[in-house]
C-alpha cells in the first residue's frame, strides 16, 4: 500500500513520462510539481518506489520510468477519481458529440475514426454480436418471381440483408403472407430460437417449406454479419510514436489487427468482467500485446457484447483514453437504445 506522498510522487512521474517519453529526474519533479516536500525527500520516495517495483532506472545516471505495476497504481487511482466524479454528478471530460449514422456499418467506421482522432492510438470497435441480439423486424422484398431480398433489423438497430434465390416461384401476395408469419414468429427471438422454429416450420407443405427456407436465410444473414464485425483505425498514428521508431516492435500487433478472429477473441476475453477495463503490458494474456496497453468498454442494450477501445503503448495518456472510451461507449449505447420513429 502506497502512502499518500509516495502515490503523489508516482503520479507526477507517470504524468511527466507520458508527456515526454524520457526518464524523469527527481529535480524535474521538484521543479514542475508542487509535491510539498524537499528534493531529498523526493529522491528517497523514488528510491522506495524503485525497490518496490513501481519504477525502474534504465541507466545509473538517468532518471526513472514507470513499470507496469507503476502504471497500474496510476490507472487505479485515476479510475477511482473518475468513479467518484460520476457518483457526485461532476461532469468529466467528453469528446465532441458523436456523429451518428443510420447504418450500423457506417456508424462503426465513424466511431473508430473518431476515437483514433481523439487519442492518437489504434481504435478498435466491434459491432454487437447479432447471434445474441433479439430480432425486431423481418422484411421480404420481391426482386423477381424466385428472388427475394431478406432484411433483418435487430433490437440494437443493426440492419443486415441478403438476396435469396427461392426453390420455386412465389407471388407477391404469398410473399406478404410469409412476411406476416415471420413477423409473428421471429420478433423478439434470438438466433438459437430461430433455429428451433425453422425445424418445426417445415411440415412438408409448400407454405412450411417456404417459411423454413426464409428462416434459414435469416440465420445466414446474422451469421455472415458476425464474421465481419470488427473495425480498427489508427495504425499510422501508432507507428508515429517514439516507441515504434523501429517498426518491427509493432509487427506482432499489426499481425493481430490483420487477423480479425484473434483480435475478436482477445477483446471478448478482455471484457468478460464487463464495464470499463484497462490492461497494461504484461497484464495482457497474449504476447502480441505484451508491450501495449488496452482501454476498452462494452456498449449496447441488454446482452449486447459490442466493444469499443484503444490500443497504444504502455506510455499511454490514460486519462484522455479512459475519458474518450467511456464517452464513446455511452454515446453508442444511447444511439442503439434510442426508440425508432415507429416506436415513438
Amino acid at each position: 500500500m502506497l502512502s499518500d506522498r509516495r502515490r503523489l510522487v508516482l503520479q507526477a512521474l507517470v504524468e511527466e513520462y507520458i508527456a515526454s517519453g524520457q526518464p524523469v529526474a527527481s529535480k524535474h519533479l521538484v521543479e514542475r510539481h508542487r509535491l510539498g516536500c524537499s528534493p531529498a525527500t523526493v529522491r528517497n520516495e523514488l528510491s522506495a518506489l524503485e525497490e518496490t517495483g513501481y519504477v525502474h532506472q534504465p541507466h545509473v545516471s538517468s532518471g526513472r520510468v514507470p513499470t507496469d505495476l507503476g502504471y497500474r497504481a496510476f490507472v487505479d487511482d485515476l479510475l477511482d477519481r473518475e468513479s467518484l466524479a460520476a457518483r457526485s454528478g461532476t461532469p468529466g471530460a467528453r469528446p465532441a458529440p458523436l456523429v451518428l449514422a443510420s447504418e450500423v456499418d457506417q456508424l462503426m467506421r465513424q466511431t473508430s475514426a473518431l476515437l483514433s482522432n481523439l487519442t492518437h492510438y489504434v481504435a478498435v470497435v466491434t459491432a454487437p454480436t447479432l447471434g445474441v441480439a433479439r430480432i425486431r423486424r423481418v422484411d421480404l422484398l420481391s426482386m423477381g418471381p424466385r428472388r427475394v431480398l431478406v432484411v433483418v433489423i435487430t433490437e440494437s438497430g443493426q440492419v443486415v440483408n441478403r438476396h435469396v434465390d427461392l426453390a420455386a416461384e412465389v407471388s407477391p401476395e404469398r410473399l406478404a403472407e410469409v412476411e406476416r408469419a415471420l413477423g409473428a414468429a421471429l420478433v423478439d427471438k434470438r438466433a438459437a430460437e430461430v433455429r428451433t422454429l425453422r425445424a418445426a416450420a417445415d411440415d412438408g407443405s409448400p407454405q412450411g417449406r417456404l417459411l423454413a427456407e426464409v428462416m434459414g436465410s435469416v440465420l445466414s444473414c446474422l451469421e455472415e454479419a458476425d464474421r465481419d464485425r470488427l473495425y480498427h483505425v489508427g495504425t499510422p498514428e501508432l507507428l508515429g510514436l517514439p516507441e515504434f521508431a523501429d517498426a518491427s516492435l509493432a509487427r506482432p500487433l499489426l499481425a493481430m489487427l490483420e487477423d480479425g478472429l484473434a483480435l475478436l477473441e482477445t477483446l471478448s476475453d478482455l471484457m468478460r468482467t464487463g464495464g470499463l477495463t484497462v490492461r497494461i503490458g504484461s497484464e495482457n494474456h497474449v504476447s502480441e500485446l505484451g508491450q501495449m496497453s488496452v482501454v476498452a468498454a462494452r456498449y449496447g442494450p441488454g446482452d449486447a457484447d459490442g466493444v469499443v477501445g484503444v490500443i497504444g503503448p504502455t506510455r499511454m495518456d490514460y486519462s484522455r483514453s479512459i475519458a474518450a472510451v467511456h464517452s464513446v461507449a455511452e454515446g453508442l449505447s444511447e444511439m442503439l437504445t434510442a426508440p425508432t420513429t415507429e416506436e415513438t
